[in-house]
């Protein structure tokens, strides 16, 4: 089969796209024909070895010193289940299914491998491609705004950087749960966000986050830009400050009505995503950019820091036979 391969840290042009064997589940692993894989923020940090503030070392010690001990990127799917390892639960060859691979990565290739419990039954009136694309930002947003700052019917939400892949879902996860939803995004996002939602929007160029004078019941910072005095300042007395891309100091000072750290990977909230997006209540913002010789072009518009949405590849495109 072929797979993305990330050697080094570096440039997007580190990814070289190899044959490598098939992998075969073990025991309560599930393997799956990758249709769709979602190109994310994450997978561009873990191919250039950079880190927020503070995590390069820890980091490193982590997935690799010189480049990822994990060489398959990939965190998140959409496919076909192709072969079950010994006990796996409830699923069988040819459900389709969606979820995250976590640590072990290896979801840019035509075949990967996952825990059983790692997977989400998806709709059939669902396409591949829009399953990939909701389940990063989804599960960060759902996670924070609800189940964190308890964000419901009658509150009011801030979302900085509400064009991204996390912004995209926290703005309209917060419209669904209730909220109203000042989203801060630059002008020409404008139709997007507030397509998705958003009851305002603030261009950031004309009018800085820190300075806005509203004060609410949840700032989210899908971008790492808002600090945490400004956070806490923009929430009052009594509002929740979610720092989604924090360094180290803020990530160990959290605590409180400041909130950071890792959304969990929960098969509950797959569920929950694919079945709103089955409705038609969440929308898949993003695009499809090609086959795993996508790769490098995704990491590029990553890395420029203005993505709009999400990245989907398709490592199926001109898949021959498996070997």
């Amino acid at each position: 089969m072929q797979a993305a391969r990330v050697e080094r840290y570096g440039s997007p042009e580190q990814i070289s796209i190899v044959d490598v064997p098939v992998p075969e589940p073990g025991p309560g692993e599930v393997r799956i024909r990758v249709e769709a894989a979602a190109v994310t923020a994450g997978d561009a940090r873990l191919r250039s070895g950079r880190f927020p503030r503070g995590f390069r070392l820890p980091g490193r010690l982590a997935i690799g010193i010189r480049g990822p001990r994990a060489q398959v990127p990939g965190a998140v799917f959409s496919g076909v289940v192709d072969r079950v390892g010994g006990e796996s639960g409830e699923w069988r060859p040819g459900d389709e299914v969606a979820g995250m691979t976590g640590m072990r990565l290896g979801a840019h290739a035509e075949y990967t491998v996952v825990r059983a419990t790692a997977l989400a039954r998806k709709p059939a009136e669902v396409a591949h491609a829009d399953a990939a694309a909701v389940l990063f930002g989804g599960t960060t947003a759902l996670h924070f705004l609800r189940d964190r700052a308890g964000v419901g019917p009658g509150g009011s939400v801030l979302v900085n950087g509400a064009s991204g892949a996390v912004g995209t879902s926290a703005v309209q996860l917060a419209a669904i749960l209730g909220a109203t939803v000042t989203a801060v995004t630059s002008a020409v996002n404008r139709e997007l966000v507030t397509a998705l939602g958003a009851d305002r929007v603030v261009d950031y160029r004309e009018t800085p986050v820190a300075g806005l004078a509203e004060r609410f019941d949840a700032v989210f910072d899908a971008v790492g830009n808002i600090s945490r005095s400004d956070g806490l300042r923009l929430a009052g007395s009594h509002g929740s400050v979610i720092l989604a891309v924090a360094d180290l100091v803020d990530t160990v000072r959290a605590r409180g009505r400041v909130i950071a750290g890792a959304a969990p990977e929960r098969s509950e909230a797959f569920r929950e995503l694919l079945e709103l997006l089955a409705a038609g209540r969440l929308a898949p913002v993003g695009q499809v950019l090609g086959g795993l010789e996508a790769l490098p072009e995704a990491h590029r518009r990553i890395d420029t820091g203005r993505k709009v949405g999400n990245l989907v590849i398709l490592p199926g495109l001109g898949r021959g036979e498996a070997g």
